[in-house]
């Protein structure tokens, strides 16, 4: 995204990425909460940030051919991933702690939301004044 735009749009247009692969990795928890041996997956939150305070200056990626995705330093295929540690051992070794895995999706959902609403409320303002020309 170009600088304009990031300022335009703020961490928002970033934190959809984030939330939509969390709700993958909630999902697939919530899907694999009776399979023996599976660990619950999370986005380790702590290490986003640190990378982003870290990466202040900014280098762009150069694609060499028409097709190719602008990328900044790759970040947007970067998310930090890690197991959720379990707050009671199952039997099984399973991780995932169903009860947490629900109230963590509908909170993600919730912040998904947020963020949606805010960029289109954004954008529909953008729209009202290049129509106001």
């Amino acid at each position: 995204m170009s600088a304009v735009l990031d300022g335009f749009f703020g961490i928002h247009a970033h934190a959809l990425n984030i939330w939509s692969k969390r709700t993958e990795y909630l999902a697939a928890n919530i899907a694999n909460a009776d399979t023996p041996n599976y660990k619950a997956k999370d986005v380790d939150f702590q290490t986003l940030l640190e990378n982003q305070a870290d990466s202040e200056s900014t280098v762009f990626m150069n694609g060499t051919q028409e097709g190719h995705i602008a990328m900044q330093n790759g970040k947007e295929l970067f998310l930090a991933t890690g197991y959720r540690a379990p707050l009671q051992s199952s039997l099984d070794g399973n991780t995932v702690d169903s009860q947490i895995e629900h109230s963590m999706f509908a909170e993600n959902a919730l912040r998904h939301q947020i963020s949606m609403h805010f960029l289109s409320s954004r954008i529909s303002g953008l729209v009202r004044t290049l129509r106001e020309e």
